[in-house]
């Protein structure tokens, strides 16, 4: 999937499930990425039997987190069209400790690899 990322960092904030609809629930956590001197917050969301990804994991804990940029547009009663963004995670599991103990920096936002069925050829130009 071309739009498909991963980001590891440190659990900041998790929170309950919110039920949003009959049919629709979601779950929100944070994750502390560094960058240089200033940390970024950066918030995920998880959706339906997701949700349920998140139990495991406690504030402080290092994780990797996959997942996927969605984007709508909505019309707001005064007739403007406003747009949101969501970072749908489709994958929680705990980091890799190798660089922790070394005091190595590896908290980052990556495309993930990507795949022979992705269609792509890797000879593109662009």
């Amino acid at each position: 999937m071309a739009n498909s990322y991963e980001a590891i960092g440190t659990v900041h904030m998790i929170s309950d499930t919110q039920q949003v609809k009959d049919t629709f629930r979601k779950r929100e956590f944070v994750i502390e990425i560094q960058d240089g001197n200033y940390p970024q917050h950066i918030k995920f969301q998880v959706t339906q039997d997701r949700c349920a990804l998140l139990d495991n994991f406690k504030v402080g804990q290092q994780v990797k987190v996959q997942f996927n940029l969605r984007g709508r547009p909505f019309q707001n009663r005064e007739g403007q069209t406003v747009y949101f963004t969501n970072l749908e995670a489709w994958r929680v599991e705990p980091a890799q400790a190798g660089g922790a103990s070394t005091g190595t920096d590896y908290s980052q936002i990556t495309p993930a690899s990507a795949s022979a069925s992705d269609g792509f050829d890797e000879d593109v130009p662009f």
